[in-house]
């Protein structure tokens, strides 16, 4: 029935083009473009005539090639375990064909890379775990369907126990410098709890607690060996994933030059402890808008910065 319905729309758009082609003055500027109109008309009946028999040209789409070994953050992967590699090449492949995804994210690398690789390397942690944060927010201040907020996607409750403040004005999670060191304590917390860096990892998606009883009731130590929810499973792979693909971009098929991804915006800071009062009225004062404010600092979620406890901010400003 399908394929009859189908078969009756590419008809009927025959039928209108012809009529386009008979009845458009534009098609018959001279004889040569009067005796063109019936080989476009019998090029369109051969394009029906091919759908209805199912003859066309395939994608050629093919799998991208696994790693023959394969560390990630200082780890040895081990792709010798069969549901391992498999699952390690069910994310490479998926994101290897989420071309537009990537290279949204390749532009935003461009922007913040630096400043997370500066505050792994400050705060002890190895640099792969940028990926982490790419896996969970693509370097965006998301929001999760379960309210977990930012770049590194810290629940409200938890993420002032590593020291991002919350309150009806500011929310420190969507500052994305704060929330980097923030998860840089969760994860040397999770390390010296587990003892690799595989499982603080893992961790961060199920929780300490979690990992903890998954490892605890299957007499296990090696996350590759335990048994967790499917999206924590798939978790590691995927940023295992980006990190050889974002490592690699020329052999996937990113070619981003650098005129074009984005880059570290020109800013100038005013470090406050005071209330600032209404953002309009500060912005004007210096000589920007509401809106820049915000973009720029997107942990102020309010119209009003008051600060009734004189905390110290950094707000960053356009540079005039």
């Amino acid at each position: 029935m399908k394929k009859i319905l189908s078969l009756l729309f590419l008809i009927a758009y025959v039928l209108v083009a012809n009529a386009q082609v008979y009845n458009n003055p534009r098609y018959f500027k001279n004889d040569s473009d009067e005796a063109e109109a019936p080989k476009a008309v019998e090029r369109q009946e051969k394009q029906v005539s091919t759908f209805y028999k199912g003859s066309y040209t395939p994608i050629n789409v093919m799998a991208p090639e696994l790693p023959k070994s394969f560390s990630l953050f200082g780890e040895k992967m081990p792709l010798e375990i069969w549901d391992v590699r498999e699952r390690f090449d069910r994310e490479l492949l998926v994101n290897t064909y989420m071309q537009g995804s990537t290279s949204y994210i390749i532009k935003h690398m461009g922007r913040w890379m630096h400043m997370i690789e500066e505050r792994l390397k400050a705060n002890g942690v190895p640099d792969d775990f940028k990926y982490l944060c790419v896996a969970e927010s693509a370097l965006q201040n998301q929001i999760s369907k379960a309210g977990a907020v930012g770049f590194w996607q810290f629940m409200g409750g938890t993420a002032p126990l590593f020291g991002l403040y919350i309150d009806n004005e500011v929310d420190e999670r969507y500052d994305p410098v704060k929330a980097t060191d923030a998860a840089c304590k969760y994860l040397k917390q999770a390390y010296n709890k587990f003892g690799n860096w595989t499982a603080a990892a893992a961790s961060y998606n199920c929780g300490m607690g979690g990992y903890n009883g998954a490892m605890t009731t299957q007499g296990e130590t090696s996350f590759y060996k335990i048994l967790l929810p499917e999206e924590t499973m798939r978790y590691i792979f995927r940023i295992a994933a980006l990190k050889y693909i974002l490592d690699n971009q020329e052999k996937f098929g990113f070619r981003l030059t650098n005129d074009v991804v984005y880059h570290p915006l020109n800013l100038r800071r005013e470090t406050i402890s005071y209330g600032i009062g209404n953002l309009v009225a500060y912005a004007k004062s210096k000589g920007t808008d509401y809106k820049s404010i915000r973009m720029l600092n997107p942990w102020i979620r309010s119209n009003s910065l008051n600060n009734p406890k004189g905390r110290t901010y950094t707000i960053l400003l356009p540079q005039n």
